[in-house]
């Protein structure tokens, strides 16, 4: 073969390489599925999310699921992530069983807790004090979503407190509700709660002491991912993993979508419109 023959042939090649390579580029994946419980601070990030990777060309649809399903939905590759994983303690089970089979990003809000709370009016200070008249609050612990981490740390202190109550379950929402009637007629109420939640910006509440330590104490909200997305959507994965919130973000948000009418996505584009320079610390 000629000099010339042999140039034209490592041409072709390597012209076949740049297209293999472009056509791959080009191949990323563009369809997002994001997973997510159905509790207030969840609803805000995976809005907020949601919006600034549609705003960088992704065609994103969020799910809502129970604590399970998310993490399930992730583990398979059914959702490609969720914003919403509470650790290390109030998702401790799913993380244990699943863990090998996620990627996890690390905290995208710090702070959070879960735990017990009464208006600031009910004479009692810690969970233990319920004993004394479980009565005065019609022998119930007002929970929300069955299966919730939080529900299950609940059953626990039932159990380890010995406390004569029944725990309810509900949702987030039929919590709130409870809650705001109580409120209203200044009654006793006990509620499964967990900050950041936009009812402490709301009402005057405090969180009961839990001196047996069943709740854990400070915990992250982690960002988690399929362990393909780096593959298929590196640009969306390293979004991902910048994303953050400040408890304070969460909540001002939390506030605006319990209006009269507030849809969340509205309000995630309203405040990503607003923090421009916060969202560009994700996208850099």
């Amino acid at each position: 073969m000629s000099l010339f023959g042999k140039y034209v042939k490592t041409a072709a090649i390597a012209a076949t390489a740049l297209g293999l390579a472009v056509g791959a580029a080009q191949a990323e994946k563009k369809d997002l599925t994001i997973a997510y419980v159905e509790w207030s601070d969840a609803v805000v990030a995976t809005n907020i999310i949601k919006t600034v990777l549609e705003d960088k060309g992704y065609k994103v649809k969020i799910v809502p699921l129970s604590g399970a399903a998310m993490w399930q939905a992730v583990a398979t590759g059914e959702a490609d992530a969720m914003v919403a994983a509470w650790l290390p303690a109030t998702h401790a089970a799913y993380n244990a069983k699943l863990k090998d089979k996620v990627v996890d990003l690390g905290p995208n809000v710090t702070g959070a807790k879960i735990g017990w709370a009464v208006p600031t009016y009910v004479d009692i200070t810690t969970i233990e004090d319920i004993k004394k008249d479980p009565a005065k609050f019609g022998g119930k612990v007002i929970g929300i979503d069955p299966g919730a981490g939080l529900m299950k740390a609940s059953e626990k202190a039932v159990k380890d407190y010995g406390l004569p109550v029944k725990l309810v379950e509900g949702s987030d929402a039929t919590m709130v509700a409870a809650l705001k009637d109580a409120y209203a007629k200044k009654e006793p109420i006990v509620v499964t709660t967990w900050t950041p939640h936009w009812m402490f910006a709301e009402w005057d509440l405090k969180y009961l002491a839990d001196p047996k330590g069943v709740f854990g104490g400070e915990e992250t909200v982690n960002t988690v991912v399929s362990t393909k997305l780096k593959e298929e959507a590196p640009e969306a994965y390293k979004i991902l993993d910048n994303f953050s919130l400040s408890l304070d973000d969460e909540q001002k948000v939390m506030v605006e979508n319990n209006k009269p009418g507030a849809d969340p996505a509205a309000t995630a584009k309203a405040w990503v419109a607003a923090n421009k320079d916060k969202v560009d610390t994700w996208t850099k």
